[in-house]
C-alpha cells in the first residue's frame, strides 16, 4: 500500500473553524508534524464566510478538519491545484473523512512514511446559461441539483444526452451526481450507491410525477444539458452552495471534469463498503446538534 508519490514537505492544516473539536485536533497535529520536522500552517476555515478563504498555493497536502461538508468546501479550494487532500473526522459521521481522534497519531505516521494511497474521485464541469449567456462554472464534487423554488408544484426538466433528447422530468427537482455523491442527496432521493472509484454519473429524479421515476447511471464520456422547461422559477445549486435561479430561457450544461478530487486514503480497498455499513447504522441513531 505504499505510494510512489514523494513524502508530503509542506502541509496546510484547514480546522473549520466553528468546531472547537476541530481547533483541538488541529493543534495535536501540528505538534505532530513539528516533532517530525515536517513544514506546515494551520488556517482555520469557516466556509459560511467566503471572504476569508484561505490560499493553498504553494503547500502540497491539505488536511481538513470537520465533516463531509467542511472537506467538500475545501475540495472545492484543493482541486483545481491538483492537491491532495486528507479529512480528518470533528463532529459528524460522514461518509468522506477516514481518519478520527482515536487512530490520528497512526495515520499521521503513516502518512509521514509514505504509506497511504492517493484515491482519485470524479467530478464534473457544470456551465450555467441564462438567457444564452454563459454566467457560471462550476466544478462538482457531489452533485448539481435543479429543484422547484418558492412555488410549492413540480417543475419540468427537459434533458438532453450527447445533443439528442433524452427525457423530461416532471418532478420536485433533479440531481446529477458523481459516484462520490451518490451517498449524498442522491441517496436521500433513493439513488444507488455508487464506488467512489466508479468513473460515472447519476440521474436522480426528486419526487417524480408521472415522469421517468428511476436513477440513471451514465458512462463517463456522457455529456448533458438540463434545460428549465417550466414558467416558474427554478433554482440550481452545486455541492450545497447558495443557489442561483433559473427561467424557462437557462440551461445548464454538464459532463466528466478533466480533473480529479485527490484524497489520500489508507485503509484496505474495500474501506468503503465496511465504513458504508457502519455510518447508515449509526446515522439514523445519532442526535445531532
Amino acid at each position: 500500500m505504499t505510494t510512489t508519490t514523494p513524502l508530503f514537505t509542506r502541509i496546510l492544516i484547514m480546522p473549520n473553524a466553528a468546531v472547537a473539536q476541530a481547533i483541538d485536533i488541529s493543534a495535536a497535529i501540528g505538534k505532530h508534524l513539528k516533532k517530525a520536522d515536517v513544514e506546515f500552517a494551520t488556517v482555520p476555515y469557516n466556509y459560511e464566510h467566503p471572504d476569508n478563504t484561505p490560499d493553498v498555493a504553494g503547500f502540497d497536502l491539505l488536511i481538513v478538519i470537520g465533516g463531509d461538508g467542511t472537506l467538500l468546501r475545501a475540495g472545492h479550494l484543493a482541486a483545481p491545484k491538483d492537491l491532495p487532500v486528507l479529512g480528518v473526522q470533528a463532529g459528524r459521521l460522514g461518509f468522506l473523512v477516514e481518519v478520527n481522534e482515536e487512530n490520528l497519531e497512526k495515520r499521521l505516521d503513516d502518512l509521514l512514511t509514505g504509506n497511504y494511497r492517493l484515491e482519485k474521485r470524479m467530478m464534473l464541469d457544470a456551465q450555467f446559461f441564462k438567457a444564452g449567456k454563459l454566467t457560471a462554472r462550476w466544478d462538482v464534487i457531489n452533485e448539481i441539483v435543479l429543484a422547484r423554488g418558492q412555488m410549492i408544484r413540480p417543475i419540468e426538466i427537459r434533458v438532453d444526452l450527447n445533443e439528442g433528447f433524452m427525457s423530461s422530468y416532471v418532478a420536485d427537482g433533479l440531481i446529477v451526481s458523481t459516484a462520490t455523491g451518490s451517498t449524498a442527496y442522491a441517496l436521500a432521493a433513493h439513488g444507488p450507491i455508487l464506488p467512489p472509484e466508479l468513473r460515472s454519473m447519476l440521474i436522480v429524479p426528486i419526487a417524480p410525477h408521472l415522469s421517468l421515476d428511476r436513477a440513471v447511471v451514465l458512462a463517463e464520456g456522457a455529456s448533458m444539458t438540463l434545460h428549465a422547461a417550466s414558467p416558474y422559477e427554478m433554482l440550481v445549486s452545486v455541492d450545497g452552495m447558495k443557489p442561483l435561479t433559473m427561467t424557462n430561457a437557462d440551461w445548464v450544461e454538464v459532463k466528466a471534469n478533466q480533473r480529479s478530487l485527490l484524497m489520500v486514503r489508507f485503509g484496505e480497498p474495500n474501506y468503503f463498503y465496511r465504513d458504508l455499513a457502519e455510518v447508515m447504522q449509526v446515522l439514523p441513531r445519532r442526535k445531532t446538534t
